[in-house]
């Protein structure tokens, strides 16, 4: 992989340095530190929400003080207790509906959750193909009574989708709705889920470019609407195969070719839409995504031909009909060496204030835990040249540390074994703050002036 190679990540010229400082703090989980996944603003109930991968969701107030297990997705009343064995599987993400705090309104009271599940013996929508089951993938709707209540107080949640899901790994982790569109335009109201192409290595069995295959695909649905081959959620017609625009393709797919999507964010500037992917053996990759795109998988990794010992650098970004990342990064970093494994996720599109971060887009990498920027105003077109540091400094340490340096000595005081590793990820709440949760201390920091 010699095209760009990772040397070119800016490590010391152009490093933005950030304060950041303790928000909340999650408790532990049987004695361990919380698995943090995914974070939201729901701006109706002035609360923040972060899930657990076991299977809590709570809820944080505004200005970090209260904390409160907003809902138990193991509680034996739901009847959907979620495997979480392994660290790629359990409660991936969740989702409030724009309306959720608007009374008289479609959908409130509304959330969604995206999870593995142990039962494996209910009928699913989408099958693999193949014999092999590792669990069950449940997009499911909840529905509170009260949505400002302190815990959740509705019943058992509605079922919208479930997937067969032949290995353990890729399991997405990405649903969300688009913050800008406002109620009346085309995409209000419509859901983004993000569905791993099925995992084991490679794409054996070529899901990710075979549009009537679930796996592998960006999903965009209504999912208060009806005319989905199950009843149970609606196909929007502006998507791009909803209208039978090429044979065999589903109606649910907004773009393909997709191994293992982590994060998606949307430009307040503009609404352009970007996404993380976590790659295979070589190329990590950062880019924006629009309805109908192929990102190339398995065909591609990243820039450059997919091959199950590498990928072939003779003949990069080839393909017109393929659309590359804007930056992307091989494993073999010489920050991290000898440990070649790396991830990435994030991820944020920053048009706030804080001048280092300014009109950036921020991502982390999950293994070493490392964030990095680039910028918007120029954007890359591929390659690593277009990647920089973003180094934190708290309180009392004027120097930028990177955060895994940062949670680790959180460890420490916490009288815990110092986090192998941390899988940092970022999320911007709507007053512009922009937050990092962790997989290592339980503690919710964010970004300040």
């Amino acid at each position: 992989f010699t095209a760009r190679p990772l040397a070119d990540i800016d490590t010391v010229a152009n490093v933005a340095i950030v304060n950041v400082s303790e928000f909340a703090t999650i408790p532990d989980v049987g004695g361990v530190a919380p698995r943090l996944m995914s974070f939201q603003d729901e701006p109706g109930t002035r609360r923040l929400f972060v899930n657990e991968m076991r299977g809590g969701l709570f809820s944080v107030s505004y200005d970090g003080k209260t904390v409160t297990r907003y809902l138990d997705a193991n509680d034996s009343t739901w009847g959907q207790p979620i495997q979480s064995q392994g660290r790629e599987r359990g409660l991936q993400a969740f989702a409030f509906h724009p309306q959720f705090a608007q009374a008289g309104t479609p959908g409130y009271g509304k959330f969604y959750t995206w999870a593995d599940v142990q039962d494996t013996t209910k009928a699913v929508d989408f099958r693999p193909g193949i014999a092999n089951t590792a669990d069950h993938d449940v997009l499911l709707e909840w529905t509170a009574k009260n949505p400002k209540a302190a815990t959740y107080d509705g019943g058992p949640p509605r079922e919208l989708m479930r997937w067969q899901d032949p290995y353990s790994n890729h399991n997405g982790g990405a649903l969300a709705f688009n913050p800008l569109a406002r109620r009346g335009t085309e995409d209000f109201g419509l859901l983004y889920v993000s569905v791993g192409d099925g995992g084991s290595g490679g794409d054996p069995n070529n899901f990710a470019q075979n549009l009537g295959s679930a796996f592998g695909k960006l999903f965009r649905i209504d999912p208060l609407g009806k005319n989905s081959p199950n009843g149970k959620y609606g196909i929007p017609s502006s998507n791009p195969f909803a209208k039978g625009q090429k044979a065999g393709a589903m109606g649910e797919i907004y773009a393909y070719g997709i191994r293992n999507i982590q994060r998606l964010a949307w430009d307040p500037a503009n609404g352009d839409l970007y996404y993380s992917e976590i790659g295979q053996n070589v190329v990590e990759e950062i880019g924006r995504i629009k309805a109908g795109d192929n990102l190339g998988w398995n065909v591609w990794e990243g820039s450059y031909k997919y091959g199950q010992r590498g990928v072939d650098t003779t003949s990069p970004r080839s393909d017109a009909s393929t659309v590359y990342p804007l930056v992307e990064f091989q494993h073999a970093d010489a920050l991290w060496a000898p440990n070649t494994r790396a991830a990435a996720s994030g991820l944020v599109v920053y048009r706030g204030p804080i001048g280092a971060i300014r009109n950036k887009v921020l991502f982390s990498e999950l293994v070493h835990g490392e964030v990095f920027w680039f910028d918007l105003t120029n954007l890359p077109r591929g390659g690593s040249s277009g990647i920089h540091r973003v180094l934190f400094r708290t309180p009392g340490s004027p120097a930028g540390r990177t955060m895994h340096a940062i949670v680790r000595e959180k460890n420490e005081a916490q009288g815990k074994t110092p986090a192998p590793r941390v899988d940092p990820r970022l999320s911007l709440a709507n007053d512009g703050r922009v937050f990092v949760i962790n997989k290592g201390d339980g503690i919710i920091r964010v970004i300040t002036p």
